[in-house]
């Protein structure tokens, strides 16, 4: 139950700090935090990550709810003890949600960290893309455990 909980807060936290950017900051507005390292720069993006798929909200849709009703039948079915798997999951659950309600209520996600390292500007990205890049990561390693620990035992 509380895997729910973590995600509930996710939401909260990412659709909290996509109000304060659109309350407070015009599209395109940027407010250097370290200079030439992060800013914080409202911008809005209608697809996915890099900027791809502009535009094409329905497969956003149907992708976002089937990998929703996935994670929760494995946080209901497959969780097997794992905290590790259970808080990754939690995190991608809470990432996908946070950013459908964009796309549902304003047609794009609010993004708004921008991160520069050296030459390099990252594309921009929000809490629920940190979320999400956390969860994925964290339900990897704890595949790549499993996959070592089977490994073991047949041996």
């Amino acid at each position: 139950m509380w895997y729910y909980i973590l995600a509930v807060v996710v939401v909260a936290l990412d659709q909290w700090t996509k109000w304060l950017v659109v309350e407070n900051m015009e599209i395109g507005q940027s407010i250097p935090l370290i200079e030439n390292v992060l800013h914080l720069t409202s911008h809005r993006n209608a697809g996915a990550a890099f900027g791809i798929l502009q535009g094409q909200l329905w497969i956003f849709f149907i992708v976002t709810v089937a990998a929703v009703g996935y994670v929760t039948y494995l946080i209901q079915r497959k969780l097997d003890g794992s905290k590790w798997f259970g808080i990754g999951l939690a995190l991608i659950l809470g990432g996908a949600v946070g950013n459908f309600i964009d796309r549902v209520l304003e047609g794009a996600v609010v993004d708004f960290v921008d991160v520069y390292i050296f030459a390099y500007n990252y594309p921009i990205f929000n809490v629920a893309d940190m979320a999400l890049v956390t969860g994925v990561i964290m339900v990897l390693i704890h595949m790549f455990q499993e996959e070592k620990r089977e490994k073991q035992q047949a041996a």
